[in-house]
């Protein structure tokens, strides 16, 4: 029965995959594909040792250079070649929209260049520290790991707050993302399911993809990078790290600032209110960021209204006891008798006061009467 299921729905689930595939891009096809070939030559070990990067014979006098370009095609197992086609494909559906069929390839080519180099260096520097000649030749460095990294890494630029999974822990957004997987893969590299040449080049795309984003990245207003606050290079970690790690990454930029590497990014605003236009410097603004800004701000202030709405549904007055409004009642009995009584008082007062008055009044004018 579940067979005949299957057969059924066949022809439909053929169809949406065409049309998946179809709606791709010629960059995203031509990636894929050449992966999926990479992997069929996997089997042949002289293709690996070819197609692979290792450390010792990047240097004179093997020299294999182009292993830099043709290392992040290479993948020897299929779990590696399924997610890399579902990373390709996410980012010709998501981010190759946004960016442009040029911007995305020069995306993926610089952090594929990249992640080789340091990845190289990484374990040069190891063999400098312990004189293991296997960090220089019994290392092979291959696949996209670093290119995930770095999608991770922009899917987390463009939707940062969205919620990818709910735990009893807490909830699992694209922020999260890379330093989760990071650590995943550490763990896995720890117990003996993952190589240690994966972690580096993970590590490797995350650095590289978040320095290229951060301020190198052009955008079609003629700016560059990507200033705002939560994609800072301390925000990829909890909040307790975060200030170590803020004053070790803020060491490192000034550095790189007073040696020319990196400036300061200055932002423009321009005020035309007045009869002349009036320029104004602020480091660190971006228009990204005050889009996010603005974006949160409407969040806060509908989630006010609706809590002011709440409110009025309130009852204002607060139903009282039956003691307390009999008790208010003779209170107020016992108030208007008392009123009564300083009345009635007062106005004996007053007519014993004017009576004499009345009368000297009038004497007065008879007495006056009766002289004229």
């Amino acid at each position: 029965m579940s067979l005949r299921s299957v057969r059924r729905n066949l022809p439909y689930f053929r169809n949406e995959l065409n049309a998946l595939v179809g709606n791709l891009s010629l960059t995203v096809k031509s990636i894929c594909v050449t992966v999926i070939c990479s992997y069929l030559l996997s089997y042949y070990e002289p293709a690996v040792d070819a197609l692979s990067v290792v450390p010792g014979h990047i240097l004179p006098p093997s020299f294999r250079i182009w292993t830099i370009f043709s290392s992040p095609f290479l993948e020897i197992h299929l779990w590696e070649v399924c997610v890399d086609i579902l990373t390709v494909g996410l980012c010709g559906k998501l981010i190759e929209p946004l960016w442009g069929a040029k911007e995305m390839l020069y995306f993926f080519c610089l952090v594929n260049l990249c992640v080789a180099i340091m990845s190289v260096s990484y374990y040069l520097f190891l063999y400098a520290v312990t004189f293991d000649p296997a960090m220089l030749f019994d290392l092979k460095i291959h696949g996209l790991a670093g290119y995930l990294a770095a999608v991770s890494v922009s899917v987390r630029q463009i939707m940062p707050d969205h919620v990818l999974l709910r735990t009893p822990l807490g909830k699992l957004t694209n922020r999260n993302v890379p330093l989760t997987v990071l650590t995943v893969s550490i763990i896995m590299w720890v117990v003996g399911l993952l190589e240690g040449a994966y972690c580096t080049m993970f590590a490797s795309g995350i650095i590289t993809s978040w320095i290229y984003l951060r301020f190198y990245q052009r955008h079609s207003n003629g700016t560059k990078g990507d200033m705002a606050e939560n994609f800072t290079f301390t925000s990829f970690f909890p909040n307790v790290l975060q200030p170590p790690i803020s004053v070790l990454a803020n060491s490192i930029f000034q550095f790189f600032v007073k040696i020319g590497l990196c400036r300061k990014p200055v932002k423009r605003f321009a005020d035309t209110s007045g009869p002349s236009s009036i320029s104004i410097s602020l480091p660190g603004s971006d228009p990204n960021d005050a889009e996010r800004r603005r974006q949160k701000a409407l969040k806060l202030l509908s989630e006010r209204l609706g809590s002011s709405k709440d409110e009025a549904k309130r009852p204002l007055i607060r139903p009282e006891s039956p003691e307390s409004v009999r008790a208010d009642l003779n209170k107020g009995i016992s108030l208007h008798t008392s009123g009564m009584s300083l009345n009635s008082s007062s106005s004996a007062n007053r007519s014993e006061s004017v009576t004499p008055s009345r009368k000297i009044l009038v004497f007065s004018s008879f007495s006056f009467s009766h002289v004229i």
